[in-house]
C-alpha cells in the first residue's frame, strides 16, 4: 500500500498527473480540487498522497494533494454504487468540505447535481456517511465539527451563500466580519446580513 509520492511534476492536466520519483515516472489520476492546488506550486517537487485500486485487469493511483480529499475519497468509495470514479468527479465538483458539508446537512440536491449521481444514490450518501464523517470530524481537519456552534453554522451559511451563486472568497470576506461583530448571531440572521453585504 502506498502512502504518498513526492517528486517532479512532469505532466500535469485536470484529471491526471506524471510524477517522476526515484527515476519512475508515475501515472495518478486527480481531481480537479487537487489539480488547481497543484497549478498553484512549483514543480521541482510536489507530494500527493495516494490511494491504490486494485481490479483484476489493471492497478490505478488516485492522488490528492491534502489528507483530508483522500480520507473523503475512501469514505465515498465504501458507499455501494459509488466507485473511484464517481468519487473523484464529486471530489471535482466540490471540495471535499463542500460535500462533507452537503452530508452533514442532508443536502441531496447538491450531492445529486454531481454528474451520474441520481437521488436514490445521494441519499444512500447521506444515510451511510453521516455519522460516520461527524464521529471522525476533527480528526479529517474538517471545518465543520460540531466543537464550535459559530464553525458549524459559518460553514452552513458558506454552503447556503456560495449555492446562492456568490464566490467563496467573497462569502468568507462577509461571514468572517458578520460572526466578527456578533458570534451568537442565528444561521438564518446571518444568511440574511450577508446577502446585504454581498
Amino acid at each position: 500500500m502506498y502512502d504518498y509520492i513526492r517528486g517532479a511534476l512532469v505532466e500535469l492536466n485536470p484529471a491526471d498527473v506524471t510524477i517522476e520519483a526515484g527515476g519512475i515516472g508515475y501515472h495518478i489520476l486527480i481531481s480537479l480540487t487537487t489539480y488547481s492546488s497543484l497549478q498553484k506550486g512549483g514543480k521541482e517537487s510536489v507530494k500527493l498522497y495516494l490511494h491504490q485500486h486494485l481490479r483484476e485487469d489493471e492497478e490505478l493511483l488516485f492522488g490528492f494533494f491534502d489528507k483530508e480529499e483522500r480520507i473523503m475519497f475512501r469514505h465515498l468509495i465504501s458507499v455501494s454504487g459509488i466507485g473511484p470514479g464517481t468519487a473523484r468527479m464529486m471530489l471535482s465538483s466540490m471540495t471535499p468540505d463542500e460535500v462533507f458539508n452537503a452530508i452533514v446537512t442532508q443536502d441531496v440536491n447538491r450531492i445529486k447535481s454531481v454528474k451520474g449521481i441520481g437521488v436514490k444514490t445521494a441519499q444512500r450518501v447521506i444515510l451511510e456517511l453521516q455519522d460516520k464523517i461527524s464521529k471522525g470530524a476533527s480528526a479529517a481537519g474538517f471545518p465543520f465539527d460540531g466543537g464550535g456552534t459559530s464553525s458549524a453554522l459559518r460553514q452552513e451559511a458558506a454552503t447556503a451563500l456560495v449555492l446562492l451563486g456568490f464566490t467563496k472568497p467573497n462569502v468568507e470576506k462577509a461571514l468572517d466580519k458578520l460572526l466578527k461583530e456578533n458570534p451568537s448571531v442565528t444561521l438564518e440572521e446571518l444568511i440574511k446580513k450577508a446577502l446585504k453585504l454581498l
